[in-house]
């Protein structure tokens, strides 16, 4: 994501779901000794509670009617998943919306509401390595959730005819039953019923729209895994270009009131142009759609690389054209969408790699070029803060960004283009569709240096001095 007025960048994408194969051996009950819950977090240093434990899911497929006058959101959720333990129980994180039927394989389950988390227990227990599926129909009014840390974020009400779905670290659980952490990434496939005359925009390659008694139902599907909080849903009257751009859909859609000659759909407009740029820096494009949505709603003051479809808040073109923020959304793409973090420490791999993506396109647009900016931004960096263990308060800091950046640079220099090029592009390639750490990153670009490069990036990425120019 590109932070800006401290908000952030983010996008999200749809699943496919897989049929469960029914297993023709006998299923232990939940009594039966070894099977225990899945954990109600997944863990992650930063975030203990985000996510759950137990369980992988495989994809999510949503049928969900959404009403702008009323507010109310409804419809099912079918997850596929596969246990990773002998699993008695298991948690979803679904905040502010109430579960009415939960079934486990066609099998009525039990279902409990605990805050943000539901509480799923199956008729019978599930063996580790089997799927299972998991359909949840469930209703509400959706509303924001809020953290003191990192601000408001999910399901947003966007006046009276429309809403916004988005948000960084967390959101999707604040409009479908979830395992919300980007360590589980799964496929989406989303099917919004709005009234007629309003649009739904989401992650991935569009579908057919079928209309019936005054309601339209808009169809998307995002084919390759996604973390969570990449998903997305943008409701309300938009007006959407579609387009085939290097053998792939194209979708781009701004406020109906937005003239072509405004900023934003200017920059929008030059979406290929910079995903090709940015496929001969980092490999090819990791997705089968592309494209980006503009969105007015005056609380979302960022920017955020949903999947396949990144979400700009327009005040990032208040000042004229600004194809910086759609090279740095895009860029995330490959660094933080479909090569995901494993835990939010290292989220300068995400944003180091998206903030120097703006610096390679800008050198590339006839601009200040990279090693001018990195000279820049070094001479005046404050550099008592580091990007490797940023804290939760500062995950979206300036050192995640701009020193994240600078390491990217001072990585460059330190191993020569031919080394760092090749490392960039076989680090996309091999962890296409994972998740990561910053340790897998030190080795990967030790090894392809020849060297052991832990004390550069100590220097870069952990010590609060300013290192030396490499």
């Amino acid at each position: 994501m590109k932070l800006r007025v401290g908000g952030l960048v983010v996008l999200l994408a749809l699943c496919g779901c897989s049929p469960v194969e029914d297993d023709p051996a006998p299923t232990p009950t939940t009594s039966a000794p070894g099977f225990r819950p899945g954990a109600d977090g997944a863990g992650d240093p930063y975030f203990p509670k985000y996510g759950n434990g137990g369980y992988d899911v495989g994809g999510y497929d949503l049928a969900l009617r959404y009403d702008p006058s009323s507010g109310r959101l409804e419809g099912t959720a079918t997850l596929t998943a596969t246990a990773t333990h002998d699993l008695s129980r298991f948690n979803l994180d679904l905040a502010g919306l109430s579960a009415t039927e939960v079934t486990v394989d066609g099998a009525a389950a039990k279902a409990t509401a605990e805050g943000a988390e539901l509480i799923v227990t199956p008729a019978a227990g599930i063996p580790s390595g089997r799927g299972f599926t998991v359909v949840v129909t469930y209703g509400g009014t959706p509303t924001p959730t809020k953290n003191d840390t990192l601000g408001t974020s999910g399901w947003l009400r966007d006046g009276s005819s429309g809403a916004i779905a988005l948000g960084q670290p967390e959101s999707a659980s604040t409009w479908f039953p979830v395992n919300d952490h980007p360590s589980d990434k799964a496929t989406l496939k989303l099917a919004m019923t709005v009234p007629d005359g309003v649009e739904a925009i989401a992650n991935g390659v569009p579908g057919k729209h079928d209309t019936k008694d005054g309601w339209t139902t808009w169809r998307w599907t995002e084919e390759s895994p996604m973390a969570s909080y990449l998903s997305t849903v943008v409701i309300g009257q938009y007006r959407i270009t579609e387009s085939v751009h290097a053998g792939r859909p194209m979708v781009i859609a701004v406020p109906q009131s937005m003239p072509a000659s405004d900023p934003a759909v200017k920059s929008l407009a030059k979406t290929g142009e910079i995903t090709d740029f940015l496929e001969t820096q980092f490999g090819p494009y990791p997705f089968k759609a592309n494209g980006g949505v503009v969105v007015e709603e005056e609380k979302i003051r960022y920017a955020l690389e949903t999947q396949s479809r990144p979400v700009y808040g327009n005040l990032f073109f208040f000042g004229g054209e600004n194809t910086g923020v759609v090279a740095h959304e895009l860029a995330h793409q490959w660094f933080g969408d479909s090569v995901a973090l494993a835990r939010w420490q290292d989220i300068w791999l995400n944003e180091g790699f998206a903030t120097y993506a703006e610096w390679l396109w800008s050198e590339h647009d006839g601009d200040d070029t990279a090693q001018e900016i990195f000279d820049r931004t070094y001479a005046s960096f404050n550099w008592n803060e580091a990007p490797g263990d940023p804290t939760p308060r500062r995950l979206f800091g300036s050192a995640v960004y701009q020193r994240g950046g600078m390491t990217v640079h001072a990585l460059r220099k330190t191993m020569g283009d031919d080394a760092f090029f090749k490392l960039v592009k076989s680090w996309t390639a091999e962890h296409r569709d994972g998740n990561v750490t910053t340790d897998q990153f030190i080795t990967a670009a030790s090894s392809a240096a020849g060297r052991d490069l832990a004390p550069f990036f100590k220097a870069w990425l952990t010590d609060p001095t300013k290192p030396p120019k490499p």
